[in-house]
């Protein structure tokens, strides 16, 4: 038999056993996988109670350190996103933006198949009357940003690896390092390449879609193409574009801030075996490379990703202990997530939701009720 048909018949069972599936099924199963597999090579490879025993060890007042400059972030996500959507003729208050997000980074963390997404769609229609495709392709639009900062900050950290050789770990695992510093690289630029054709003179929906009409990559012609003109609305306002980066800057710096901190706590501070400019680059290296490893849809919330690539690449290049180095990486990520889930927890409460993204009756109803706290 012809192997193209084979192929093709492969795909249209795949498609059909996927659309069978419960929304999310797959996200759980690869949760479940994730965890499973980094389980069993956890206990055969590290001490657990090593691990245990790190974090239980770790500095407080470090701790609170890293709480704080993590809190400190949502604030800058806020007028981000503000900042995106005000191009694309919508004006919010930078409270208000913080609590949207809040909702749907909570949402996206507790049910799969990035449910928040469609939550901040939902609020930014519903309570400041944005159309939903401006919602969806503004964050697209921060999603291109996020890479391109993350792509900046691991490609800045890689840089200074390869110039100090004395960072890496003798081991050969240098390679691990390249190889997320490369694909931090990859990121920044393919990023980067996007705002630079969307600022471009040149049209490409047309012969895009014209290209694919009729065939099955229509859809993903057409989502390609919202997605550029998106883009290209933000790109065209140069000052929109600093402040977007800028912003993508501080956040993803104060997300390594956390993660140094974190390490930090674990290793006896500042002055703790390892020189403080060698936790602030690796640690930006290894927040880069967790971050990207969480794009990839294996599991709910890139649970037992973000820790693999982190702890990968703090024992690639420190003399940390491969036992402390996933004890931060736990400590990091549960930090994180901790913060998301509150202030969601806050921001569905003050736009009374469901945490599970589900409006109810004065949802649906504009005039039933107002922001609350975040009216202004």
């Amino acid at each position: 038999m012809n192997p193209r048909i084979v192929a093709a018949r492969f795909r249209e069972r795949l498609i059909r056993f996927r659309e069978r599936l419960p929304p999310g099924t797959l996200a759980v199963a690869g949760t479940l996988l994730v965890l499973g597999v980094g389980g069993a090579v956890l206990t055969r490879t590290l001490d657990v109670g090593a691990v245990v025993d790190a974090a239980a060890t770790a500095d407080p007042t470090l701790l609170a350190a890293a709480l704080a400059a993590y809190v400190a972030s949502w604030p800058v996500r806020g007028r981000r996103y503000g900042d995106v959507l005000g191009p694309m003729g919508h004006r919010c208050r930078t409270a208000f933006l913080t609590a949207a997000v809040f909702a749907s980074q909570t949402v996206n963390l507790i049910v799969p198949a990035r449910a928040g997404d469609g939550v901040r769609a939902y609020l930014l229609n519903d309570r400041r009357e944005v159309p939903y495709p401006t919602g969806v392709a503004s964050l697209a639009v921060e999603r291109a940003f996020d890479l391109v900062a993350l792509g900046v900050l691991g490609g800045a950290a890689l840089a200074v690896l390869l110039v100090d050789g004395r960072a890496v770990a003798p081991d050969g695992s240098g390679r691990a390092v390249a190889a997320a510093g490369g694909i931090a690289v990859a990121a920044a630029l393919g990023s980067a390449l996007t705002v630079a054709v969307a600022r471009s003179e040149r049209r490409f929906g047309p012969a895009l879609r014209d290209r694919f009409d009729g065939s099955r990559l229509s859809r993903v012609a057409d989502a390609a193409v919202r997605f550029g003109t998106a883009v290209r609305v933000v790109a065209a306002d140069g000052a929109a574009l600093a402040r977007v980066f800028l912003a993508s800057a501080v956040v993803w710096g104060l997300d390594v801030a956390t993660a140094v901190l974190v390490l930090a706590a674990l290793v006896g501070g500042f002055g703790g075996g390892v020189a403080p400019v060698t936790l602030l680059v690796v640690g930006t290296l290894a927040v880069s490379a967790g971050n990207l490893a969480k794009v990839l849809p294996l599991s709910q919330g890139g649970i037992g990703l973000y820790e693999a690539a982190f702890t990968g690449i703090v024992v690639a290049t420190t003399p940390i202990a491969p036992e402390v180095a996933l004890a931060a990486a736990v400590l990091d990520h549960a930090l994180k997530n901790g913060v998301t889930l509150a202030g969601g927890a806050a921001a569905a409460a003050a736009f009374d939701l469901s945490l599970t993204g589900t409006p109810d009756e004065t949802d649906r109803n504009p005039d039933a009720a107002d922001d609350g706290p975040l009216s202004f």
